[in-house]
């Protein structure tokens, strides 16, 4: 059933032909802490038709780019050239630790006057004047 689910969703994984293209174009760089795999063009061969080398990761579950930590997202942005397993990446302090995505769920953060916040409709401020047909 496994094999069904990877060959018609992208999000549960990596599809077939994703595996496929990694295993027979692909070079693993490195892993993160969450258990991403992140590759590129084998050799660093680069790319005829985008003048760089291609960059991609496979995610451990869910495709959830939210996952990518800081210092692997720019080396997939070429904004870095060296990946951070090579350079002794730190995060900046300014840098978040990942927060899964919580819409749709409980957890969603709820902006102020959001019935959905409390429950309860804030009261009216008085800058609000009631439309009428009659005028």
């Amino acid at each position: 059933m496994q094999w069904l689910v990877r060959f018609f969703t992208w999000w549960n994984g990596a599809t077939l032909s994703t595996l496929l293209y990694t295993r027979l174009k692909g070079e693993l760089v490195g892993n993160d802490q969450y258990g991403n795999a992140y590759y590129r063009t084998r050799g660093g061969r680069l790319d005829p038709a985008l003048g760089f080398e291609r960059r991609w990761v496979i995610y451990a579950g869910v495709a959830e780019g939210s996952m990518t930590p800081p210092g692997w997202y720019g080396w997939l942005h070429h904004t870095v050239d060296v990946p951070p397993t090579a350079e002794g990446y730190r995060p900046r302090a300014w840098e978040l630790p990942y927060q899964p995505n919580m819409t749709g769920t409980p957890l969603a953060w709820r902006p102020p006057g959001s019935t959905l916040a409390s429950g309860v409709r804030p009261p009216a401020t008085g800058d609000y004047e009631a439309w009428s047909p009659n005028r």
